[in-house]
């Protein structure tokens, strides 16, 4: 088990992956860290997608004009999701559950990318949201969030460098 600090600065988003398919246990354990991801008065009112298919990891990938094209060379992507009148803390809700499972996949070994949904949209003024509601069946009441796409590293890249942390954008007591 890597420590956290490693973790911290050894996450980076990947955009490229391999053919390998990614073992179920691992795609179990993925799941089960945003399971366990904490959540606004404990209400875990979030949903998640998982899709392998080749055909609907593509059709995913062309929900929004920029920016979704690595989805179609994932291995595996998991949509987030929430229903606003249930909870009026899902975008921050999904998010603490998207980045544990892109912890989880690290730790794993494995590259993921978070690939913003929210808020993006076709040329056409078609929303992501709608667009992916369509390829999964997603009831109305659900919003996406994002998606975050898995796979096996075709790349490597370098750790974060601690020499480039932003510390002057910290402020103790006052700002």
């Amino acid at each position: 088990m890597t420590d956290f600090k490693t973790l911290a600065q050894m996450r980076r988003s990947h955009r490229k992956f391999t053919e390998q398919e990614i073992d179920g246990d691992d795609v179990k354990l993925i799941l089960r860290a945003a399971l366990m991801s904490p959540t606004s008065k404990g209400q875990r009112a979030w949903q998640f997608v998982v899709v392998d298919n080749k055909t609907d990891l593509e059709k995913l990938s062309d929900a929004k004009d920029m920016g979704g094209q690595l989805i179609k060379g994932a291995s595996l992507a998991i949509v987030v999701l929430g229903d606003p009148m249930q909870n009026d803390c899902w975008v921050e809700d999904g998010s603490i559950a998207a980045i544990s499972m892109q912890y989880q996949a690290e730790e794993l070994g494995l590259g993921s990318c978070w690939v913003q949904m929210r808020g993006r949209g076709l040329s056409d003024g078609t929303s992501a949201d709608t667009v992916i509601r369509g390829i999964l069946d997603i009831p109305e009441n659900y919003n996406v969030l994002c998606v975050i796409a898995f796979g096996h590293k075709a790349d490597e890249r370098q750790p974060q460098n601690e020499d480039k942390l932003k510390w002057e954008n910290v402020h103790i007591d006052k700002f």
